[in-house]
């Protein structure tokens, strides 16, 4: 069966959910605690605000095989001409098939018929996943951002743009 392109509705909740909070968690194993990964996971990845960011629209588009979502993307305007990526995992299973690239081409265009002519994206210092894709399509490391923690954890990102 072909991939599928599709907004998300409110019932793909817990199939992103689960799809986010995995994915977010292996692009953190080994840099910060269980109980970090655990409050993080809880706040963003649970289903009820995974509903609530879809029906806002801060998850983009869905790309579903076999009638199951195997990746999401999420992202808007952050400026007049500046476009963000927020969210952006594909199920571990279903990765290096082309559905990241496909759902991040989906973005884009969408992006730049909003007037955006530079797009952005906070990666994971170290990111063994994330980083060589963005590398790929031409981003390049602008900054570093450090978001710390209540109890003290350091989580650094790489803030990422390219020209689109």
């Amino acid at each position: 069966m072909a991939l599928v392109i599709r907004k998300p509705v409110p019932e793909d909740a817990e199939r992103i959910a689960d799809i986010c909070s995995t994915g977010w968690r292996q692009t953190v194993e080994g840099k910060m605690s269980s109980k970090f990964q655990q409050q993080t996971v809880k706040y963003w990845y649970n289903p009820d605000k995974v509903t609530a960011d879809i029906k806002k629209g801060s998850y983009s588009y869905v790309a579903e095989k076999d009638g199951i979502i195997r990746g999401v993307i999420g992202g808007g305007m952050t400026g007049a001409k500046t476009a963000e990526v927020y969210v952006f995992y594909i199920d571990d299973k279903y990765r290096y098939r082309g559905i990241g690239k496909t759902l991040l081409d989906e973005l884009t265009r969408h992006q730049k018929r909003k007037g955006a002519d530079e797009q952005w994206v906070s990666v994971q210092q170290d990111n063994e996943l994330g980083l060589p894709f963005y590398k790929a399509r031409g981003f390049v490391c602008q900054s570093l951002k450090e978001t710390k923690s209540t109890d003290g954890e350091v989580q650094t990102s790489l803030r990422m743009k390219r020209q689109i």
